[in-house]
C-alpha cells in the first residue's frame, strides 16, 4: 500500500473513485509514513489526531460510496506552516508565535477542504518564510529525500519534501521570491508561480503592500497541479487584488499547447552565476522545445539584478508586521531572520524611488521579451541545493554570486508578476535534481501549464523519486 504514496495524484484520485483503495486505508498509510520518515526527513511540523482524521477518511469512503464524490475526496493535504488551517497552530515557524491560533482556514485551504481534501498537517518551512532553508528554532531543519545532508529548499521546503519522499500526494505552497520554484526544483518536483492573484491570500491581518508573493501548486505531475489550481481559482472577497475565475478548467486545456512557439532561452539573464553541470542539463532540456516544434532562440542581457529591490521591500513589510513585538520578543526570533527584517528601517522616500525605478524596468524588459517570444525558458536554480542547514554558496566554480543568490531566476517573475514553473531538466553530476524554468506573460498560467505538460510528456520524471 505505501507505493501508493509514490503516484501522481490523478492516479491515487483515479483509484480511489474506482474503489480500489479505500480513503481509510490511504490515510493510515499517510500517518504510518509521515512517521516513518520523521526522522529522516522532518517534512511535517504538526500531525492531526489520528482518530479524527480516520473518522474524516470513514465519511469520505461513504460520500463515494453513495456517488456523491468531491474533486479531491479523501485526499490527505499538508498544508505549509505559513498557512492557515482551522485545528492547527499558526506558528510561522517563529518562537514567538508558538501558540497563535487562527479563527479561520486560509481561502485556499477552504477551497481545497471544500473539494474534499482532509488536512493531515503543516509541513515545515523557514522563520515567516525568509530563505529557501527550512529551519526554524520550535521545529528544527527539513531535509531533501534525494540527499538528507541537503535541504529540500524553501520556504516550502516541509512541502516538498513530503511530496518528493512519497509521504502525501497533495500539499499547499507559497511563492514570494522563489519558494514554490527552488524547493520543487531541488527535489525533482513541478512547482507553479501563478499570476499575481491568480489563487486568494488570507485574509491577512494587515492589508499586503508588497505584492511578491502568491499560493501555488507543488506537485509530482503537471496535471496534479491543474487538479489543485482548478479548486482554487477565482477571486474572494477579503483578497482586494484577487483575479476573476479564469472561466475555464486548466486540467481540460493542459494538451492545447499552441503549434510553433517562439521560445527565448536565457542562461543567466545577464547576471547570475550558474554552476556548469547545472548550465548543461538546463541548456539540453530547453532544446527539448525545439524537438516538439518550437523555434527555440538564445537571448543575451536581462533586467536588472532583483536582489536588493526584492529584499528591503519584503523586510519593510514584515518590519511593519514585527515591530510591535521587537521590544519584548526580539531575542525570540531567528537571529539571521531578524536582522534581515531590520533592514527594512533603511527604507525612505530615496529608497522608494529606487524599487519603483527597479520594477519599471524590470516591466519594460518582460514587456519587451514577450512582444517578441511567446515563452521565456531559464534555469531555476544555479546550483545544487546547498546543506540541510545551509548556508548558499558565496561563490560557484570561483566565480561570486550576485546579491539574488539562489533567487537569480526566481525573483524577477515575483516582482513582474509573470507565471513561471519549474519542470526537472535533469540529473546534477551530486545525483541531485535541476530545474528548467517556463515563464509565460502576465495572466497567461494556461500556456505556462501547457507548455510544461508538454515537456513532461517528452521526458517524463514520474517513476524516478528517491527512496526513504
Amino acid at each position: 500500500m505505501k507505493e501508493i504514496l509514490y503516484r501522481p495524484l490523478t492516479e491515487i484520485i483515479d483509484r480511489l473513485a474506482t474503489r480500489e483503495i479505500s480513503p481509510v486505508e490511504l490515510m493510515r498509510t499517510t500517518l504510518d509514513r509521515i512517521r516513518e520518515t520523521q526522522p529522516i526527513l522532518n517534512s511535517f511540523c504538526q500531525i492531526g489526531d489520528d482518530d479524527a482524521l480516520l473518522a474524516e477518511a470513514a465519511a469520505s469512503e461513504e460520500r463515494i460510496g453513495r456517488g456523491e464524490a468531491r474533486a479531491l475526496e479523501g485526499i490527505p493535504l499538508g498544508v505549509k506552516e505559513l498557512e492557515d488551517a482551522l485545528g492547527f497552530r499558526s506558528t510561522h515557524a517563529s518562537l514567538p508565535y508558538k501558540d497563535n491560533m487562527p479563527a479561520q482556514d486560509s481561502a485556499q485551504v477552504e477551497r481545497l477542504k471544500g473539494a474534499g481534501a482532509i488536512v493531515v498537517g503543516k509541513t515545515n518551512a523557514p522563520e515567516f518564510g525568509y530563505t529557501a532553508i527550512s529551519k526554524n528554532l520550535i521545529f528544527g531543519v527539513s531535509r531533501s529525500p534525494w540527499n538528507p545532508d541537503r535541504t529540500p529548499g524553501g520556504s516550502s521546503g516541509g512541502s516538498s519534501a513530503a511530496i518528493a519522499g512519497g509521504i502525501i500526494p497533495l500539499a499547499t505552497a507559497s511563492d514570494g521570491g522563489g519558494s514554490v520554484r527552488i524547493p520543487a526544483s531541488f527535489t525533482g518536483c513541478f512547482g507553479l508561480k501563478v499570476s499575481y492573484g491568480r489563487i486568494p491570500h488570507g485574509p491577512d491581518d494587515l492589508w499586503v503592500m508588497d505584492d511578491t508573493a502568491v499560493h501555488g501548486p507543488l506537485t509530482r505531475t503537471v496535471e496534479d497541479a491543474a487538479i489543485h489550481l482548478d479548486a482554487v481559482v477565482g477571486a474572494h472577497p477579503l483578497d482586494p487584488k484577487s483575479l476573476p475565475h479564469p472561466g475555464l478548467s486548466y486540467r481540460a486545456i493542459l494538451k492545447d499547447l499552441p503549434k510553433k512557439l517562439r521560445v527565448a532561452y536565457s542562461p543567466d539573464l545577464g547576471y547570475a552565476v550558474v554552476q556548469s553541470d547545472v548550465a548543461a542539463a538546463v541548456a539540453e532540456a530547453a532544446r527539448t522545445f525545439e524537438s516538439l516544434g518550437h523555434s527555440v532562440e538564445e537571448i543575451s542581457g536581462g533586467p536588472p539584478e532583483p536582489g536588493y529591490a526584492w529584499g528591503i521591500s519584503g523586510a519593510f513589510e514584515m518590519l511593519a508586521k514585527l515591530a510591535p513585538l521587537l521590544p519584548d520578543h526580539e531575542a525570540d526570533f531567528g537571529r539571521g531572520f531578524i536582522e534581515g527584517v531590520k533592514a527594512g528601517y533603511r527604507m525612505n522616500p530615496d529608497v522608494w524611488r529606487q524599487l519603483r525605478d527597479h520594477r519599471e524596468q524590470l516591466n519594460r524588459w518582460c514587456g519587451k521579451v514577450f512582444a517578441d517570444y511567446d515563452l521565456l525558458l531559464t534555469p531555476t536554480v544555479p546550483f545544487d541545493a546547498p546543506p540541510a542547514r545551509g548556508p548558499f554558496p558565496e561563490e560557484t566554480e570561483g566565480r561570486k554570486q550576485p546579491m539574488a543568490t539562489v533567487g537569480s531566476f526566481t525573483m524577477p517573475f515575483n516582482l513582474s508578476w509573470h507565471p513561471a514553473s519549474t519542470v526537472r531538466a535533469g540529473i546534477s553530476k551530486a545525483g541531485l535534481p535541476v530545474g528548467l524554468q517556463i515563464v509565460g506573460p502576465r495572466h497567461r498560467d494556461d500556456l505556462v501549464l501547457q507548455a510544461s505538460w508538454a515537456y513532461e510528456q517528452a521526458r517524463p520524471w514520474t517513476e524516478k523519486w528517491p527512496q526513504v
